[in-house]
């Protein structure tokens, strides 16, 4: 795709969302981190649902490090994969005491060392706590980008590469949000919304 139309998808998806950023709430990297974990194949609707106990439980990495998975279960027992999940942030908390001061390091490969963290939470927690560029590609992301033609990938990490070459390093966390805001509210999975969209006319489905 010329740089001319990438630039007017992004313009345009940035006017109709601007309030577009992370839906998870969280006050603190430490909170953001764990969150993020939660959110994997869950909605940040049911994650926000349960993180308000949890965090009230367990406020930093050194607290939720003194307790047990089977502790933690209780208070996220309405998401999926919850005992993995709880087994996976007390042993995340443990290594970041033991190894970071109980603070979250704003190192990518620190990061993904973290049991439960991937190159999504990473990039996630990179750019929104941290304030780095950075382009997490969830399945909205991933979606998005490639039904409308930004870019032509078959996987998730390949996407992640190609978005950075196509998108400016300075848009990367923006785009990132906005993607996922039109992938929730419009260029839905099963029934995209294409009559209300905002870059029908830009869309490679509609060329």
């Amino acid at each position: 795709m010329d740089k001319k139309r990438v630039t007017k998808i992004l313009d345009l998806l940035e006017a109709e969302y601007p309030d577009a950023g992370c839906a998870l709430h969280h006050q603190n990297p430490f909170e953001l981190l764990v969150a993020t974990v939660l959110s994997a194949q869950t909605t940040d609707k049911s994650v926000n649902q349960v993180t308000p106990e949890l965090f009230q439980a367990y406020p930093d990495a050194r607290a939720l490090a003194e307790t047990e998975p089977g502790e933690v279960e209780k208070y996220i027992r309405r998401i999926g994969m919850y005992k993995t999940k709880s087994k996976n942030i007390v042993a995340l908390a443990r290594k970041l005491c033991d190894e970071y001061g109980g603070q979250v390091p704003n190192d990518y490969d620190a990061l993904v060392s973290l049991p439960g963290v991937g190159r999504k939470t990473a990039n996630v927690v990179q750019s929104v706590a941290f304030g780095v560029q950075r382009i997490a590609v969830d399945t909205h992301v991933f979606r998005v980008s490639n039904r409308i033609g930004l870019v032509r990938e078959k996987n998730v990490l390949d996407t992640e590469k190609a978005l950075m070459r196509t998108i400016p390093e300075n848009r990367w966390t923006d785009t990132h949000h906005c993607l996922i805001f039109h992938g929730r509210n419009c260029c839905t999975a099963r029934k995209p919304h294409c009559e209300e969209c905002c870059i029908a006319a830009l869309c490679e489905q509609n060329l």
